[in-house]
């Protein structure tokens, strides 16, 4: 029976985009032969991932305070019945 054959996942779409950049940078990169687009969108996930977790506490920090205070009052359920 004939494996069945996977396609490869979509490509992201890519926007083109003006960006400044120092010239030493530019010209450097090129010497070394690096790829810019490459390294700009490496460098923006690792940004991006960086960035999210601070992000989801500001938009979150209401809920988790709310939450903490209700916990100071009340406890959790567990309580009574935990070990630790």
């Amino acid at each position: 029976m004939p494996l069945a054959r996977q396609s490869a996942p979509p490509r992201p779409r890519k926007a083109p985009t003006n960006l400044s950049v120092r010239t030493d940078l530019v010209r450097q990169a090129r010497a070394l032969r690096l790829n810019l687009s490459d390294l700009l969108e490496r460098a923006l996930e690792r940004a991006l991932a960086e960035r999210r977790p601070e992000t989801w506490l500001e938009e979150n920090r209401e809920a988790i305070e709310s939450y903490n205070a209700h916990v100071a009052r009340h406890g959790v359920f567990s309580d009574g019945w935990r070990r630790f």
